[in-house]
């Protein structure tokens, strides 16, 4: 598959610092590039679009859920075979991708996760390494029947034909869970990939974690 055939979608609210050295690492391999500004009050998309990005831009901050589904939207138009999810804020490797999607192009999965917990070592704090992720990895496990070994990792690849099943509804940080939810209840062919997540101070408190599993049992609610 051609690169230019595989979209990547970078979500990003007042990024400024860090889209810039994101999208230059990604420039090398010719993808498709799409930023959603979601509602950005600083310089994210002059900066993006001075990088050569596809800009989309939502006048309010809707959430990472509401990005990344128009993002998913706007690929799929322009014909994208394979769709991958990437954070705007440095946390991943784009070094990585090609790992990622691997098993996509070798008709192996529909839809492949990055996992923190496989082989490589990422620094995770240990609020959530030992409280947070347990306790995520056990309500997605009751509340979905998901059984994977990185409960909430915002890196993934997909094909396009595997897109109308996995529609996110949930505008916030529930949409990692949803996205789960879907390609089980659907019997999507998954595979995780081991990958690296870079950790910065910022975002990582306990409040931001416990959110994280306040989400989940909303998700779990509206998808009755």
């Amino acid at each position: 598959m051609d690169n230019k055939n595989i979209y990547i979608i970078i979500p990003a609210f007042n990024e400024e610092k860090n889209i810039g050295a994101v999208l230059e690492s990604l420039t090398p391999y010719g993808y498709g590039i799409v930023v959603v500004d979601d509602g950005s009050t600083d310089r994210t998309a002059e900066i993006a679009i001075s990088k050569s990005a596809t800009v989309l831009k939502h006048r309010a901050n809707r959430g990472q859920g509401a990005a990344l589904e128009t993002g998913n939207q706007f690929a799929l138009a322009r014909g994208a075979g394979i769709i991958v999810h990437f954070d705007a804020d440095g946390q991943f490797l784009a070094g990585e991708i090609p790992a990622l999607i691997k098993p996509l192009l070798l008709d192996r999965a529909d839809i492949v996760f990055g996992s923190r917990f496989l082989q490589k070592n990422s620094a995770i704090p240990p609020m959530k390494k030992f409280v947070i992720f347990p306790l995520a990895r056990a309500v997605n496990r009751l509340l979905f029947g998901i059984r994977l070994t990185d409960p909430q990792s915002g890196f993934r690849a997909f094909l396009a034909s595997a897109a109308g099943y996995l529609k996110i509804e949930n505008d916030g940080m529930a949409h990692c869970s949803e996205i789960l939810a879907n390609a089980y209840k659907h019997r999507l062919r998954i595979e995780e990939a081991p990958i690296t997540v870079i950790y910065s101070r910022f975002g990582q408190n306990i409040g931001g974690g416990f959110r994280i599993l306040i989400d989940l049992f909303i998700s779990k609610l509206i998808s009755k």
